[in-house]
């Protein structure tokens, strides 16, 4: 879904960077599981995001896994340690929007959305939820807080969320511009 956003937020005319946040599970938990490790694996190239990526940024897509209808402890922790620039007024009026996915149908993948969004209030971000602005959301499943995807045990996903997600992110971009053409 990450590649999908940087695509649509691409077509819209955003630089764009893929980061993703430190892993903290021991390397024998992620051994023991062919799905985590293959996701690793993966994303092994992929730089790890800084409070220095969140300043430079006017907007930001979180794609994140639902972990028992929260975001991931990882993402948590990431979100955590930027109380400094929160202090600071540097995450005030960030564009923000996420994305998630689960094993089923309703694994708590709307939960997870609005547990990050919590943060993002916090933030003092502009939260640019998909909610019902396009047909195609509705082919996705339909959740107007954010693209989310069942994937199957298969490690295949269910819903075809494509369109979504660049939509989304084209979306979030339009936003993040009103959002700094405001501010000059």
């Amino acid at each position: 879904m990450a590649k999908w956003a940087e695509q649509g937020a691409k077509e819209a005319g955003a630089e764009v960077k893929v980061l993703k946040v430190q892993e903290l599970a021991p390397e024998s938990v992620i051994e023991r599981n062919e799905a985590w490790k293959a996701t690793v694996d993966a994303t092994k190239d992929v730089p790890v995001a800084t409070s220095d990526d969140i300043e430079w940024a006017d907007a930001i897509i979180f794609s994140v896994p639902t972990r028992f209808g929260n975001m991931p402890s990882q993402m948590k922790q990431f979100l955590d340690i930027q109380g400094g620039l929160w202090a600071s007024g540097k995450t005030v009026n960030k564009v923000v929007s996420a994305m998630t996915s689960a094993q089923n149908p309703h694994g708590g993948q709307e939960a997870t959305l609005l547990s990050l969004y919590t943060s993002m209030m916090h933030w003092g971000a502009i939260i640019a939820t998909p909610g019902y602005t396009d047909q195609v959301l509705f082919g996705a499943g339909g959740n107007p807080y954010g693209t989310s995807v069942t994937v199957g045990q298969d490690g295949k996903m269910i819903e075809d969320v494509e369109g979504a997600v660049k939509h989304q992110a084209k979306r979030t971009v339009t936003v993040a511009e009103w959002v700094k053409k405001g501010n000059q």
